[in-house]
């Protein structure tokens, strides 16, 4: 987290916030599935500002072959924020920031895949960052699981992200850039919706037990509400498909 922008307005006397949003608003999300021909199952996100491409491949061999696992699937994950996706070209190589995220999607996924239906393979979800605009973590991973269920893995259930956190002392729900750089705090989420599951949480910042479980219950929302978009955007390519046979 970032010190205090006395430059920006975090959030008016109306409690608007500087994007126009109300403290319980989430950004616009909008999904669609299916939208790389060479991968086995493929989303496109935007989450506000953040345009994320997801592409899926597997379940397919492991290599090399003592990577593999003779009684569950792996499942391998690799966030990548491309040069031109933030003001300042940002070097291709990963950083660190991009492997702990890698890392992190990985673990918010591994309880919704059925990994134990395809051993001795691998299952590998390449997310691509073309534009950043803060919460980049939680539009990946619902990228990711839209993807996933694209591909046709079989999955408990889809994992959707949405973060909350605290900016000009109030709680609020889906943190933009510009709160993320000056506000307090930022907890983002993962959860699957059918089974009310937290599959991610991390705090970046300080917030008292009570803003801490306010930021649980709205983030729980927010996913709720990222649930249906993901459930839809589904339904469009698989009705659209169905429609063309």
């Amino acid at each position: 987290m970032g010190g205090r922008d006395t430059d920006i307005v975090l959030l008016d006397e109306n409690g608007i916030r500087c994007d126009g949003r109300k403290v319980n608003e989430t950004r616009k999300v909008t999904i669609k599935a299916g939208v790389l021909k060479n991968a086995n199952g493929s989303a496109y996100i935007e989450f506000g500002d953040n345009k994320i491409l997801v592409g899926v491949y597997g379940p397919r061999d492991v290599h090399p072959k003592h990577m593999s696992d003779t009684d569950t699937g792996i499942l391998r994950c690799r966030y990548h924020m491309a040069p031109f996706s933030v003001g300042e070209r940002k070097n291709p190589a990963p950083s660190r920031r991009e492997v702990e995220i890698s890392k992190v999607i990985k673990e918010a996924l591994e309880p919704a895949v059925m990994l134990k239906e395809f051993p001795r393979t691998a299952v590998d979800v390449f997310m691509e960052v073309l534009q950043a605009d803060g919460g980049t973590r939680c539009a990946a991973l619902t990228g990711a699981s839209v993807a996933l269920a694209d591909a046709g893995i079989p999955m408990r259930d889809l994992v959707a992200g949405c973060a909350a956190g605290k900016a000009a002392d109030a709680v609020i729900l889906d943190v933009n850039n510009e709160e993320d750089q000056a506000g307090q705090a930022d907890l983002p989420i993962g959860y699957m919706p059918n089974l009310k599951k937290i599959t991610l949480l991390q705090l970046d910042g300080v917030l008292t037990p009570e803003e801490y479980k306010q930021c649980i219950e709205i983030g729980i929302d927010g996913c709720n509400q990222v649930y249906e978009i993901q459930k839809k955007a589904l339904q469009d390519k698989f009705f659209a498909s169905g429609e063309k046979q």
